[in-house]
């Protein structure tokens, strides 16, 4: 279905260690950060992260101890566009390209490059398992150095894959999300958390935070060094204004996650969804809504179906109308302009799109609001604004970045 070849965006990964969580401690060791669009699969940009939303929302509902709604299982696809850094592993380390991934915790590898087993490499009694939304990976735990930067990690648990599915061109998956996702992961151990790496660092003494803040920025080339992802700290050379913090949401199945609360308007008064529980995520691509606010949203900018993208297609002359899109949460207000809602047009064609089409990055959750997640703030929301995953206060930071009001797209 797509007709470009892969697309790959260097981008700069940052790490620092923090003498606390608003500043960062110089110098940032910084390493490659790679955002990829992926046209080796089957799938649109929109039936891969509602096949992630789905299978998001199920998880949830089951660590909750809810009812798991009945959503259709789809087969895995492979990741679309993702944001890539190389973890070392072992002693000597082997490098893995592995997704950055806030909506899972555990961090695993051998789904490209084989696991090399090194002199610090313990194969625990345990398998691991995790089924994400577009894929799946099973095998062994093992515990092992892992070098992030200059940050290194002594007996860090991860999985190494014996099997997997949908994740052709990566290694496995850095996950920074609550360490409660772990739960229930490995057989037959007990164990009800295993320590996420931020886990880990923090507990060592390597960064004084509990932390990880990531910035993103738009990007229309295919080589530009614009990405970070700190530890431990936050980086004040990326975000404007102060931090915005948010507690995380109450409301299940969003609350499992980095869940938050907030309602989103466009223009001055048009009401598209209520204040409602949701995600903020970098492992799904587009900005997901549910489908009864989507159809506000599509009213009200006069947007089409394109069959070829799955996206929502504007003229120009309605893009040249296009308000802005405005997330309310925690009583500050968060602007997508007019620019941030669209598909970066220079790159319209890495997703099987005309080269003069007008594409929306806002989308189609898949279900109606009222079910505990009903939005994802996802990648094209973040490349406009700074994000703080905070675990020790159990809160999502936002703060916008030179990059908010940009025309980049």
């Amino acid at each position: 279905m797509f007709s470009a070849s892969s697309l790959i965006v260097t981008l700069t990964l940052a790490l620092a260690v923090a003498a606390n969580p608003l500043l960062a401690r110089e110098p940032l060791v910084t390493l490659p950060f790679a955002k990829r669009v992926n046209v080796t699969g089957t799938s649109t940009l929109i039936q891969h992260d509602q096949a992630r939303a789905r299978g998001l929302k199920r998880l949830g509902q089951a660590r909750a101890g809810g009812v798991v709604s009945d959503a259709v299982d789809v087969p895995a696809t492979n990741e679309l566009v993702d944001y890539v850094v190389n973890v070392g592993v072992g002693t000597p380390a082997t490098t893995y390209s592995l997704l950055v991934d806030t909506g899972s915790s555990n961090t695993w590898v051998g789904a490209g490059k084989k696991f090399v087993k090194t002199s610090s490499s313990v194969q625990t009694k345990d398998r691991v398992s995790v089924t994400y939304g577009s894929g799946e990976f099973s095998g062994n735990e093992f515990t092992d150095t892992v070098t992030i930067g200059s940050l290194v990690i002594k007996g860090q648990s991860i999985g190494v894959a014996t099997s997997s599915q949908g994740f052709s061109g990566v290694d496995g998956i850095l996950g920074i999300g609550p360490v409660d996702l772990t739960s229930d992961t490995l057989s037959p151990d007990t164990r009800n958390t295993i320590p996420t790496v931020t886990d880990n660092l923090f507990s060592s003494g390597s960064i004084s935070e509990n932390l990880v803040a990531v910035s993103f920025e738009p990007t229309t080339s295919e080589t530009a060094a614009n990405g970070e992802l700190t530890f431990g700290g936050t980086d004040s050379s990326k975000f404007t204004g102060s931090i915005s913090f948010a507690p995380i949401t109450g409301t299940s199945p969003a609350s499992e996650f980095w869940g938050i609360d907030q309602s989103v308007t466009y223009g001055t008064n048009t009401n598209i969804l209520s204040s409602t529980a949701g995600i903020v995520d970098t492992g799904t691509t587009l900005t997901l809504l549910a489908s009864d606010a989507l159809a506000k949203y599509q009213k009200a900018t006069g947007a089409v179906n394109d069959n070829a993208t799955g996206l929502l297609k504007l003229t120009t002359a309605q893009f040249n109308n296009l308000q802005s899109l405005f997330f309310n949460i925690n009583g500050q207000q968060f602007e997508l302009t007019a620019n941030a809602q669209i598909w970066p047009r220079n790159l319209n064609t890495a997703i099987g799109g005309s080269a003069n089409s007008i594409y929306l990055i806002v989308g189609d959750l898949g279900t109606d609001s009222g079910e505990g997640l009903d939005f994802i703030n996802g990648q094209t929301f973040l490349e406009r604004f700074y994000a703080v995953f905070d675990t020790a206060n159990k809160r999502v930071g936002l703060a916008t970045t030179s990059f908010t009001q940009a025309t980049t797209n």
